[in-house]
């Protein structure tokens, strides 16, 4: 399989998952609740590092390089800081995330609609 289709597949898991948490927010809540409880954002953190290894080193077989080469740096950053800052931090924010209207999760569901058709584009 080549490594630009597998970047799409990605973009397609975002697109999907973006679209359920438009039309049912409260799954947005319920898997930050599964993710809060004991050492499971860990779990998020190794994830992101994966997704930044597959998208540095499948950005030169995509058609935006820099695209997926930034969201590959932004992948990288972001699992590093989840193990830095540690569980105990990142609980409030899961909890401030969580008290906010269904409105204001839509929204956030549709910017991580537009980075998946980003991401399904530009690979």
């Amino acid at each position: 399989m080549r490594m630009d289709t597998v970047i799409k597949i990605v973009g397609m898991v975002f697109v999907v998952m973006a679209v359920v948490c438009l039309l049912k927010p409260d799954v947005m809540k319920r898997i930050m609740d599964f993710f809060k409880k004991g050492k499971r954002i860990y779990f998020a953190g190794l994830v992101r590092l994966v997704l930044a290894v597959v998208f540095l080193l499948s950005a030169r077989e995509c058609r935006q390089f820099w695209v997926i080469f930034a969201f590959g740096i932004l992948f990288l950053i972001s699992g590093l800081l989840i193990f830095m800052i540690g569980a105990e931090k990142l609980r409030p924010m899961f909890g401030w995330f969580q008290n906010k209207s269904a409105a204001f999760l839509r929204v956030m569901a549709a910017i991580v609609l537009a980075v998946g058709a980003v991401i399904i584009y530009s690979a």
